[in-house]
C-alpha cells in the first residue's frame, strides 16, 4: 500500500468516525432530554435522583449479549459517565426549577 492510499483509507475511516460521532451525539442528547422528563416526575414525587438499581439495570442491558468488539468493562465505564453525566443535568434542572 502506497502512503497516498493509506491516506485514502484513513480519510475514509475518519469520514465514517465523524459520522457516528454525530449519530452519538444525537443519541445523547435525545438520551438528555428523556432523562430531564425523569427528573421531572421525580422532583413532583420527592424522589431520589440517585437509583442504584436502576443503574445496575442500565449496565446489564448494555453489557448483556454485548458482540464487541468492545469489552463489556469498557461498556460499563462508558455508561457510568454518560449515567453520572445524566444525573448532573436532572440536578441542575431540578435547581433551575427551584429558583
Amino acid at each position: 500500500m502506497t502512503p497516498e492510499e493509506a491516506n485514502e483509507k484513513l480519510d475514509a475511516h475518519r469520514q465514517r468516525i465523524d459520522e457516528l460521532d454525530r449519530e452519538i451525539r444525537a443519541l445523547l442528547n435525545e438520551r438528555t432530554k428523556v432523562v430531564e422528563n425523569i427528573g421531572k416526575v421525580k422532583r413532583e414525587c420527592s424522589l431520589p435522583i440517585y437509583e442504584p438499581k436502576r443503574e445496575e439495570e442500565v449496565f446489564r442491558n448494555i453489557m448483556d449479549d454485548n458482540p464487541g468488539p468492545l469489552p463489556a468493562d469498557a461498556l460499563k465505564r462508558v455508561f457510568e459517565r454518560i449515567i453520572d453525566e445524566m444525573r448532573t443535568v436532572q440536578r441542575d434542572r431540578m435547581k433551575r426549577e427551584q429558583e
